[in-house]
């Protein structure tokens, strides 16, 4: 209880900028605090050394801390998210359509955030299927959860992950479906074991994610997502995963569509 409260102080300093400052701490040594305190408050498998995450750390620095912000608020999120001008939420029916959900299937929305897919995959996979809304804010596992419950989406169960595992157990879901949320993974390769652990033989890993093309892409991509499709898709390769099927969703501008399967 100590620990996890002088962590969520640690936390919380850093989202205000007090440590993230570059006149009081940098590099690695931000890096240091900023896995500390997520051993603290659990966000991180706290078994792991220190040195071993922070050579591990594959996104820009600080991209997820706004969301592990306790004063995240996701009605905020909900506006910014939700809104025809993010591509994924104005193609929103292609990818559902191109995911091909069976009926009775389960699936994982792997950085779920406000819970945009969660009502047409509960649709999806009808009453005897599953979805598992799995994020790393509290903030918006708990609002998930309102949504689901006011939506009367009973198959719905929203799940609290931590930045490197799903927290899923082994050989429990038919697809992970990871949407605008790779480049987010500080620690793929933890999280790519853990989400191939949890997929049933055959399984299916769904990636939507930004094209990052030098000269092409909007310097706001190019800053925030750390590698392009051919990276992206070699990480995943090498973590067990077949060479994946691109799917052309004619509607996308500055997205792609992968589904690589269990190996």
């Amino acid at each position: 209880m100590i620990n996890a409260a002088i962590g969520s102080l640690v936390m919380s300093a850093f989202s205000m900028g007090a440590l993230a400052n570059k006149s009081h701490v940098t590099g690695r040594a931000a890096q240091l605090f900023r896995i500390i305190a997520r051993q603290m408050t659990g966000m991180v498998t706290a078994t792991k050394p220190v040195m071993t995450l922070i050579s591990a750390k594959s996104a820009a620095d600080a991209i997820n801390d706004r969301f592990l912000d306790p004063g995240l608020d996701a009605k905020d999120w909900l506006r910014r998210w939700e809104v025809e001008c993010r591509e994924i939420y104005a193609c929103r029916q292609d990818i559902i359509d191109a995911v091909q959900i069976s009926d009775g299937a389960t699936i994982a929305d792997v950085g779920s955030g406000t819970g945009l897919f969660v009502e047409p995959f509960s649709k999806a996979v009808g009453k005897k299927g599953k979805v598992y809304a799995l994020d790393i804010s509290a903030q918006f596992v708990a609002h998930i959860g309102k949504r689901a419950k006011s939506e009367g989406l009973a198959n719905v169960e929203a799940i609290l992950s931590k930045e490197d595992s799903t927290e899923l157990d082994k050989n429990s879901v038919d697809v992970a479906f990871v949407c605008d949320v790779y480049h987010h993974f500080e620690y793929h390769e933890a999280m790519l074991k853990s989400i191939r652990d949890a997929l049933r033989p055959g399984g299916y890993l769904v990636v939507v994610d930004f094209e990052r093309i030098p000269g092409k892409s909007r310097p706001w991509v190019l800053g925030h997502v750390r590698a392009g499709k051919s990276q992206f898709t070699s990480e995943i390769v090498e973590a067990g995963f077949s060479a994946p099927e691109e799917v052309v969703i004619p509607s996308f501008r500055e997205s792609y569509f992968l589904r690589f399967q269990k190996r």
